[in-house]
């Protein structure tokens, strides 16, 4: 069976990118397809398979600026022809689902997200103060169509699998698409290792994931303005110069892109996990339990999944950073009845084998189907 993976763009390793990884794994001889590649960016069971690009990647400088270039990534998917492959499995969050797959094929798409700056996170990118004039009348231009496409593309897929019950209820909105779900393989083994004894002794609350506009890192930063307890916060991304500019308080401290194997260090000495977005699922609340660390989480979206309120960690209801600062009070006076091997457990519920028993029983069961 010849088999075509095709993923939105390659030029960092984040959680849709750990995805590929399993997929690869899965099916160790498939190709992939991508708009956009910098070489040497992600895992090497990916960087070791034959990697095809759109025409953008011939774009000057296209690795720093591939999101300039959005009105164009329906045309660039579309562009891929894939005769010859018998099933295409596509890991989505933007336009990677809406490739063209050839006559006799069967496709399945794993959604991490429908176009989520095009649907209900807009205006948490292009929304006053997020980017600039001429940006935000572009994309209300746009939009319109770029949600039509989205919507109609996902007609050329034969089964659609979303990464957690909170995408599939999007994906049944927006597209009018059923969903099955599959959570996200998350590599606990690395987090894993340590005895769940002497944690928590940096004395520091944590924020840890990209800065993008709906990672809502500039809520927590706010409310530790509010709170004496320290906050570290590790990563990287297009909000950096406007989070880390104007004065900030002491308390706060930005330790920038770390590396993976200091993560598991970083998690375990931490008082607590915050998690500030509304997630399609989020992997990193999964790696603090996994390391035996509670997390406090906004109470929407995908930690409703993987969080259990109470025993793993606590919900804040607005996402304010007034409604953080009472959460943060509020699992000081929990806080004593954690237990440590609630997290690891609960954590361990989302491990790398079942993805792939998932995914392979999917892939099993759409080649049995009868075609179109």
């Amino acid at each position: 069976m010849k088999v075509a993976l095709v993923h939105d763009w390659l030029v960092t390793q984040r959680g849709g990118e750990h995805v590929l990884e399993a997929l690869c794994e899965l099916f160790p001889r498939a190709h992939v397809y991508t708009l956009v590649h910098q070489p040497g960016v992600v895992a090497p069971r990916i960087e070791a398979r034959p990697i095809y690009t759109s025409f953008l990647q011939h774009v000057p400088g296209i690795h720093r600026r591939y999101r300039h270039f959005l009105p164009l990534f329906p045309r660039a998917i579309e562009s891929f022809r894939l005769e010859g492959y018998d099933l295409v499995l596509s890991s989505s969050h933007c336009v990677a689902k809406g490739i063209r797959k050839p006559p006799g094929a069967k496709h399945l798409s794993y959604v991490h997200a429908p176009m989520r700056y095009m649907w209900d996170l807009f205006d948490d990118y292009f929304g006053p103060g997020r980017a600039s004039l001429p940006v935000r009348v572009a994309a209300h231009a746009v939009r319109p169509w770029l949600q039509r496409w989205d919507r109609e593309s996902s007609t050329g897929v034969d089964r659609i699998l979303a990464n957690s019950r909170h995408i599939a209820g999007k994906i049944q909105r927006f597209w009018g698409r059923e969903a099955g779900v599959v959570h996200p393989p998350v590599a606990l083994e690395r987090f894993c290792r340590q005895p769940l004894e002497g944690l928590g002794q940096g004395g520091y609350y944590l924020w840890l994931g990209a800065f993008a506009p709906y990672k809502r890192l500039d809520i927590a930063l706010e409310a530790f303005r509010h709170l004496d307890a320290p906050l570290w916060v590790v990563g990287s991304g297009q909000e950096a110069a406007r989070l880390t500019s104007g004065s900030l308080p002491r308390n706060i401290r930005f330790l920038g892109a770390v590396p993976d194997d200091a993560l598991p260090g970083l998690y375990r000495d931490a008082r607590a996990l915050l998690f500030t977005p509304e997630e399609d699922f989020g992997i990193v609340p999964l790696e603090a339990q996994a390391c035996g660390r509670p997390v406090i989480a906004y109470g929407r979206g995908g930690a409703l999944e993987t969080v259990v309120g109470e025993r793993t960690g606590l919900f804040f209801d607005a996402q304010t950073p007034a409604s953080l600062v009472e959460a943060v009070r509020r699992f000081e006076q929990w806080e004593p009845s954690f237990r440590p091997e609630d997290a690891r457990a609960q954590a361990e519920r989302f491990g790398r084998s079942a993805f792939l028993r998932a995914i392979q029983s999917e892939v099993d069961a759409l080649l049995a189907s009868p075609g179109p």
